[in-house]
Order: C-alpha cells, then structure tokens, then sequence
C-alpha cells in the first residue's frame, strides 16, 4: 500500500481531485492534550525537536485523531541557525530568544558546515514518521519543511520573534551585501537541510515565508521571491518532481507573481488571502492551498462550516489542498478539527 498513489501528493502535483487532501498548519503542537503530556515528557522544546521518538510520536498524533492526507514533521523554522550555531532558547510566554546577528563579526560565528551533524536526529524523525506512516496511515503523505531565508533571517537578526522585525528590515536597506550575504548562506543551508529531508524520506517539502508580508513590493521580489526561487531551482536538480510548497504569508496581490518565479508546485493562501481571486490569479497549473481562519476553528459551529464551505467552493475543479491560512492555535478544542474534518471529507 505504500506504493499507492497518494491524495496530497496527487493535489500538490496539479492534479484537481474532490473532495480535496487535507492537513492543517501546527496540527502536531499544543492544542492536543497528547502532544501536552509528551511536551511535559521532554522537558525542554528543543529536546523535544531533536528526539527522534518523541518527535515523531508528536508529528503522529493528529493522524491518528483526524485522519489527515499529510504529516508534516514535527520541528521548527529556527532548528537550522540553532545547527549553524547561532544560540537559542525557548522562553515561556516569550517565543524563541536567539542572541542577535547584527554584523559581519556575528555572521562569521556561524558554522554551515557543521550543520548536518547537528541536524541528524531530525533526519532521523523523518525516517521514523516515513515508517510510522507505512504502517498506520498508508495514504498519508510526508512533508519536511524549513522557514524561507527572509523569515529565517528575521529572526537570526532581531533576536526574537514578534513585531515588526525592525533591525532585520532596515539591514535589508542599509547594507543589503552584509544582508544578502546572510540570505545567500541560508539559501546554500536550507537547499541542503530539504534534500536531507526528501534522502531521510519526506514526500514534499514547504518553504514558510511567514513574514513575507512585512516587504515593500520590490523587497518583497529581492528577499523572498529570489531566494525561494533559488532554493526551488537547487531542489529541482536533485530532486525533479517532489512536490515542492510556498507559502508567502499576506503576499497579498503578488501571491500570481510568487507561484510564477519561485517555481512551486503549489502556493498556500493565508487567512486574508480571498481564494475566488487567487483561484483565477494564480496559474491553473499551481496547486492552491488553504486558508481558514484558525481563529475560525476555535469558534467552530455554523460559522467554521460556513467559512470552510466557502473556500471549498471557490475551490472546486483546481487543484486544491484545503489547509488553515495560519497555524492552529493553542485554545482550539480538539472536537472542532474533528467537526471540519467532516465537512472537508463531505467537499
């Protein structure tokens, strides 16, 4: 059965089937009171990224529950500058606090090369979901992941997450060599962390460019179009037909442009985007994915039906994969995802 075609990669190849695959953004994460118990068990979330067992276990769960066409492995955008040696802690009700890079001293520190060593346990979770998946669920399809080199770069520049990413934005002005410099390793590290994932098993692979919106328009092409395009082409020449997923977050009207350049097979909408223009803006040939409101999901009831009803009839006869526009978040009740489930397997 694991020869079997598969739902998601049949959708994110182009093809329009109904009712569409599904997965949902964070579906592994901490709206799911297993997931909570196993997050208490590691202890530290970075120990928890990088065990193997536990870390597949988590990227399991939601498909035992739900039934989801794909998995999406359990890690985090930022497991790549933590391999390259840039410090990094999670603290509670802070996010990821990173030890800022704002020079060419700062960037010399980090070491690409030993990435790889550093990177293995999360290979190793691939190999095990690939397996886990042979054997539970063996229709559902495997996706690897990495943040696209804005986002990343964000991040590794600001030393945090949230607001509106100041220091990292204003280097991209002020001395875009020492900035391009920075996007041009992450290109080189990120190309090189989606190969190992698709050689350890993964059956597609997403870029997440979550803060793409925060560019000017022509920034936007600089810094997230080039680079996502080059991580594409680099892929393609290793690995000519794996399914290959961009997700530009409030890319807003230049969502047509991004599908076109950057070479994705498929573009996911985020929860602003209105999915009966992009469903006409975007080229047939790209699939679609998206993009319920995942504050949609904690409401549940009439309202998440109605909204999901409607982007599944904008949606009929293109390829399309239904997905949130954003990531679950924590106060979802776990009998709401069971709800839009339903209505998805309905189309």
């Amino acid at each position: 059965m694991e020869n079997a075609p598969k739902p998601l990669l049949r959708a994110l190849s182009g093809e329009a089937i109904w009712p569409p695959p599904f997965w949902l953004m964070r579906q592994a994460g901490r709206y799911l009171p297993e997931y909570r118990e196993l997050r208490a068990q590691a202890g530290d979330f970075i120990r928890l990224c990088t065990n193997p067992a536990l870390a597949a276990e988590v990227t399991l769960q939601p498909l035992r529950r739900y039934g989801m066409d794909g998995a999406i492995l359990f890690s985090d955008i930022l497991m790549l500058p933590w391999a390259m040696g840039q410090p990094l802690r999670y603290a509670e009700g802070e996010g990821p606090l990173l030890e800022p890079i704002r020079d060419a001293e700062g960037l010399a520190k980090l070491d690409p090369a030993g990435a790889a060593a550093r990177l293995a346990p999360i290979y190793e979770t691939v190999s095990r979901v690939r397996a886990g998946l042979a054997q539970e669920a063996p229709k559902a399809a495997l996706i690897g992941f990495a943040g696209s080199p804005f986002t990343v770069a964000c991040y590794m520049v600001e030393g945090r997450g949230g607001g509106e990413f100041a220091h990292a934005r204003r280097m991209a002005y002020a001395d875009p060599a020492l900035f391009g410099k920075l996007i041009r390793l992450l290109v080189d590290s990120t190309t090189e962390y989606l190969l190992a994932q698709a050689e350890a098993g993964a059956e597609a692979l997403m870029l997440f460019d979550s803060w793409a919106g925060l560019l000017s328009p022509a920034q936007f092409r600089r810094w997230s179009i080039e680079p996502s395009a080059a991580i594409v082409r680099n892929i393609r020449k290793v690995r000519p037909d794996i399914p290959l997923i961009g997700f530009p977050r409030l890319a807003g009207p230049l969502l047509p442009e991004y599908a076109q350049r950057t070479g994705v097979s498929t573009v996911a909408m985020d929860t602003a985007m209105d999915p009966r223009w992009a469903a006409t803006a975007v080229p047939a040939e790209v699939a679609l994915q998206g993009n319920l409101d995942p504050q949609a999901v904690v409401a549940g009831g009439a309202a998440m039906e109605a909204e999901a009803r409607s982007i599944l009839a904008a949606m009929r006869g293109r390829p399309f994969v239904f997905n949130l526009g954003h990531g679950i978040v924590p106060p979802t009740p776990p009998e709401h995802v069971a709800a839009l489930a339903r209505v998805i397997r309905m189309g």
